[in-house]
């Protein structure tokens, strides 16, 4: 059975490309493990677009939803009022485009992030307040058929990956 890959938020592993110049670590042996397989295909989805680090906050704005934002009827607003929809969209192009190409069927993201968030968003009005939803990238890639699981979900990753490769009885 082939080993399956998992595409992860690069600010999950240590990397210092969120829109603050920093990073959100998870320190969890299942992440070292996987690191260890090589099932781990990382990705910072807005720096993959070309955005800056560090860059203005950014929230999918108010009443909008990650789908709306892929078709064209909600934006994505920096705190300075800066549209930078496209640079979004496009990471989540990146994304979905890397995820098919290295054979990931699961997703670890950032939540919260207006890509990445798996669970719950910004509510767009840069009031640090969060609502039930999820970022571009999470809804491109749920959209293609990969499962998408917020860091605090780790464990039902792996209980699910786990579940996947069982080979089959004979």
């Amino acid at each position: 059975m082939k080993t399956q890959r998992i595409l992860v938020s690069a600010c999950l592993l240590g990397h210092a490309v969120r829109y603050d110049g920093r990073s959100k670590p998870v320190s969890h042996q299942l992440l070292d493990r996987w690191m260890a397989e090589g099932r781990i295909v990382m990705l910072c989805p807005e720096m993959a677009a070309g955005l800056p680090v560090p860059r203005p906050p950014a929230e999918i704005e108010p009443g909008g939803l990650a789908a709306d934002v892929l078709e064209g009827r909600a934006r994505v607003m920096d705190s300075t009022g800066a549209d930078v929809t496209g640079d979004f969209v496009a990471g989540a192009d990146i994304a979905l485009d890397l995820a098919r190409r290295t054979g990931c069927r699961f997703a670890l993201l950032t939540d919260g992030s207006p890509s990445c968030g798996s669970g719950t968003v910004y509510t767009g009005r840069f009031d640090g307040t969060r609502q039930d939803g999820e970022g571009v990238v999470a809804s491109r890639l749920r959209g293609a058929g990969i499962a998408v699981f917020p860091e605090s979900r780790i464990e039902e990753l792996a209980e699910m990956l786990a579940g996947y490769e069982v080979a089959p009885e004979h």
